[in-house]
Formats: structure tokens, C-alpha cells, sequence
């Protein structure tokens, strides 16, 4: 399974709106994966350094965005840290690209660069990571973030940094993993039904098709189909076919009453739920 960590008070409160989310799914989806779950912590070392424990325990691919600056507010590096029982040290490769980058910017404004500046040094606090750490290269400042343990993958919170290092772990580190969430669905509009009535049936087709999950999206007050409920079946392409017959059938013995087939690509245009 694939998850994320997210982290940043600013989300939290509302003064940004999360896009990594959405992002991650497009990005998982456009290489045959998914999204398993999602955890959203504030500015707080204790929750991103407990986020990251229960990470390190379990066994999914993990990505953690945001907090591996060098601000006061910055704390996902020293979490990992704890997290992993292991000291921070500055990565021979990530000093290299840091010190490159302040020289470039150094020469953008006209200036000598001091490779022992102030300001030098703490642009090099975004190279301390846990010992052990490989680095994630960042093609927009070349400031980089960090891999841990081979499957927890930590980059900045800034989408336009974020992003194409997702992509670029995803291409490098996991190629192997491509094309093992692609899943199949169907779903059928189910007029003015109660989804407790059609539990039972819900369990049957679980029960009876291995891998196969039933969905149930009940709406209310939807402009065009008035109260209904979408019920659908995902999983391998080669069961849902067979369920997804299974589960007319019983809607048809049920006495159901049954709209058109939902196409998943285009619900936010068909049914809006």
C-alpha cells in the first residue's frame, strides 16, 4: 500500500488548501496505483515524529510532505530522526547541492560567495538527515530531500518541488510496483432503495468474489436522479465483470429499481456525487 503524510499547520487551519493529496492520486493513477490512506499533522515534532514511527512499522511506501526546511517551524527532519533512534549528520552529496546553489545564487545577485557564511550554514541545515538516508534529487532548486529505510520518501510541502520528486521516486525507486492498484469498476444508479435492505446482498457478492469490494453512494436530494443510491463493485478487472452481473442479478430478485450504468471517469459530470 501506498500512504501519505502531510504535514503543515497552515493546511490544518485553512490558510492553504491541501493539493497533495489530489496530486498524489493523479500521479499513483497515471502509473496503475493508489492512494491507500492519508494523515494530516501540524507544525508539532511529537505527532510528525509519532506519524512517522507508525509508518516505519508497518510496511507500505510512505511519502511526507513538508517540514524539511530550515525554519524554526521545519521539524520532520529531527523527527525522522527520533523516530529511527539515529542522529542527524549533513549528507556528503546533499552538501555538495547546496553549496552549489548558493553559489549560483551568489553569482544571480552579484555577489562573492562564502562558503562560510551565515547564511551558507543554514542553508546546509536542510542537508542534515537521519545517518543512512539516500537523497531525492529536486530539479527545481536542487535542494534535496530524503529516502529512508528504502520506502519512506520525505519532500518539501512546495507543489512545484513536491511533485516531480513524487514522480521521480515513483520511476526509480519503484518501478517494480507499477500496475499493481489497477482495479476495475461498475456501479448502476439504484432508485429510492435503503441501504440497509441491500447489506445483505452487499455481503454476499463480497463473499462470494474474492478481492471484489462493494461501494454504496447514497445521495438524497441529487437534481436529476432525486434520492438513489450508487452501488458498484471494484477489483481485478477479471472478477468485477462476473460480480458486477452477480449484484444486477440480485438487485433484479430484489425488485430493485434501476437507473443507468455509472461510468467512473465522468461521475462529477453525470451524478455529481
Amino acid at each position: 500500500m501506498i500512504g501519505l503524510i502531510i504535514v503543515g499547520d497552515e493546511i490544518l487551519s485553512g490558510r492553504r488548501q491541501d493539493k497533495h493529496l489530489a496530486k498524489a492520486i493523479e500521479l499513483l493513477g497515471e502509473r496503475g496505483l493508489k492512494v491507500s490512506w492519508a494523515r494530516y499533522v501540524g507544525d508539532e515534532p511529537d505527532m510528525i515524529t509519532s506519524a512517522i514511527r507508525d509508518a516505519l512499522a508497518g510496511g507500505d511506501v510512505v511519502f511526507s510532505f513538508g517540514g524539511i526546511g530550515a525554519t524554526p517551524d521545519d521539524h520532520t527532519r529531527a523527527a525522522a530522526g527520533r523516530a529511527l533512534g539515529r542522529p542527524l549528520a549533513l549528507h556528503s552529496e546533499a552538501r555538495e547541492l547546496i553549496l552549489q546553489r548558493c553559489k549560483a545564487l551568489a553569482e544571480q545577485e552579484g555577489e562573492v560567495f562564502d562558503p562560510e557564511s551565515a547564511d551558507t550554514h543554514r542553508r546546509l541545515q536542510m542537508g542534515f538527515f537521519p545517518e543512512g538516508a539516500a537523497i531525492i534529487p529536486n530539479p527545481y532548486n536542487q535542494i534535496p530531500g530524503f529516502t529512508l529505510e528504502g520506502r519512506l520518501h520525505f519532500v518539501p510541502g512546495f507543489p512545484v518541488m513536491a511533485w516531480p520528486m513524487v514522480a521521480w521516486v515513483l520511476d526509480h525507486l519503484h518501478p517494480a510496483l507499477h500496475g499493481r492498484g489497477r482495479e476495475a469498476s461498475r456501479a448502476v444508479v439504484v432508485y429510492g432503495a435503503i441501504e440497509s435492505r441491500l447489506t445483505p446482498l452487499m455481503i454476499d457478492i463480497e463473499a462470494r468474489f474474492d478481492g471484489i469490494k462493494v461501494f454504496s453512494l447514497p445521495s438524497v436530494d441529487h437534481p436529476v436522479h432525486g434520492r438513489h443510491i450508487e452501488l458498484g463493485v471494484k477489483g481485478t478487472p477479471e472478477q468485477v465483470e462476473r460480480a458486477y452481473q452477480a449484484l444486477l442479478d440480485g438487485l433484479t430478485s430484489f425488485g430493485a429499481s434501476l437507473g443507468p450504468e455509472v461510468v467512473h471517469l465522468q461521475i462529477s459530470q453525470t451524478l455529481g456525487t
